[in-house]
């Protein structure tokens, strides 16, 4: 098996919490070689580094920072990552960490170099951006995974498969839930997560109209978010709460809270759920999930939590460190997993077209990319881009008080206002 060297571009939480573990993973057991990591300024790299859990999880293994570790950290680099990309290897992989509304020139940077992309989501806020990268990813043979994470939860997968064998009904009414913590308002999300960039609806709300999507293969014609703003401790002025209400083909309503504002004290990291409820012949189905608590609970003698409680609602499910049959820790989940299905496919496709003729190789790239497509499992720009179509409209109606927005499909997708004509 050949591997490859992998990019990531930003240092922030993601890549602590999930990017660069899974990364380490892929590395010592064979499927990454170099692993550099590119961020605004020198402090996120030099928290990788230190990072006492990640040192314990992956013993004798490091990555390349730009800047260095030792750059003044009041120092700052935004086109850094372009000489990092640019100085590539063609077919390597880079991971898009960065806030949303940079995704787009990070990732057409990436493409431009002919390189594979893992981006986290949302790919861009913009319809037309996906379809640009699609398109031009397709051409030349490149592979571009979004993290979807949700889709790789045994809960979604058992969901879709219910859904397909019609056991639940039809898709009438749902609630989603997803409310970070309070401490990421002290966060670096003070510096990013303006009125004017983004909002709790299109950061994490998207994952459950994506998972929704996933599930039924229904697709959403109208969008509705309402904020509430609040000031960061820099000043800045942010969404901190929103609303959203989403309309599908087949006229079923699911509604979406979000926020950052889950209490630091409070038992789990995070609150998120999904329930939907369908309509059959005479009866009615329903789906519940209760993502925040997986079953499991810990008291702690000291406040070892997210925001430093000591009783605490503890999901195994998305990412834990846990012990292997390898040296120090392994990182398990569906977040790893969802990391690791994007990076191994993009190995996989350069491991299945070496030794081909350039035509030969430009011909299996796109069956296997097409086939990614249609498995629908990994995310990709033609199996997601529902969710562009949302978040656009999402940014329209947040920004506009509530109005509701309207997704058009047909040959040319597109969103506007209700009133409009």
């Amino acid at each position: 098996m050949n591997s490859l060297d992998v990019v990531i571009i930003g240092g922030g939480m993601i890549t602590f919490d999930l990017l660069l573990p899974v990364a380490y993973h892929l590395q010592r057991t064979g499927y990454i070689n170099d692993i550099k990591v590119c961020a605004l300024d020198s402090p996120p790299l030099n928290a990788l580094k230190n990072s006492k859990e990640i040192r314990e999880a992956f013993p004798g293994q490091s990555f390349e920072p730009f800047p260095p570790f030792g750059e003044p950290e009041e120092n700052k680099f935004p086109d850094l990552y372009r000489e990092v990309i640019a100085k590539m290897k063609p077919r390597q992989i880079v991971v898009v960490a960065m806030p949303d509304q940079l995704h787009y020139p990070v990732v057409m940077e990436a493409l431009k170099h002919n390189q594979h992309i893992l981006c986290v989501k949302p790919l861009v806020l913009k319809y037309e951006q996906a379809i640009e990268i699609e398109k031009i990813a397709y051409e030349k043979g490149l592979f571009v995974g979004v993290e979807y994470h949700k889709r790789f939860d045994r809960r979604s997968l058992m969901a879709k498969r219910g859904y397909e064998l019609k056991q639940f009904g039809e898709f009438v009414m749902g609630e989603a839930k997803l409310i970070e913590p309070y401490y990421y308002r002290s966060s670096n999300f003070q510096n990013w997560f303006t009125c004017d960039k983004t909002d709790p609806f299109v950061y994490i709300g998207c994952h459950y109209v994506d998972l929704v999507y996933f599930i039924t293969g229904l697709r959403p014609v109208e969008v509705s978010v309402t904020g509430i703003k609040g000031k960061f401790p820099n000043g800045n002025e942010g969404y901190m709460w929103a609303n959203g209400r989403v309309r599908f083909e087949n006229n079923a309503i699911l509604s979406v809270i979000d926020g950052l504002g889950y209490p630091d004290a409070a038992a789990g990291s995070n609150e998120q759920n999904l329930q939907m409820f369908f309509e059959g012949d005479g009866k009615t189905g329903m789906i519940k999930h209760n993502d925040q608590n997986r079953g499991v609970e810990h008291s702690y003698l000291e406040g070892i939590g997210c925001g430093g409680s000591q009783f605490n609602f503890v999901s195994p499910d998305f990412y834990r460190i846990v012990p292997w049959e390898g040296e120090g820790y392994k990182p398990v989940g569906y977040g790893p997993d969802s990391v690791s299905a994007s990076i191994t496919m993009a190995i996989g496709i350069e491991n299945e077209v070496d030794g081909m003729t350039a035509g030969e190789s430009l011909k299996r790239r796109q069956e296997m990319i097409r086939e990614v497509d249609k498995k629908g499992i990994i995310a990709t720009p033609a199996n997601s881009f529902i969710n562009e179509l949302v978040v656009e409209a999402a940014r329209i109606s947040i920004l506009n008080d509530g109005d509701a927005v309207i997704i058009e499909y047909g040959d040319k997708p597109h969103v506007k206002k209700r009133s409009e004509k």
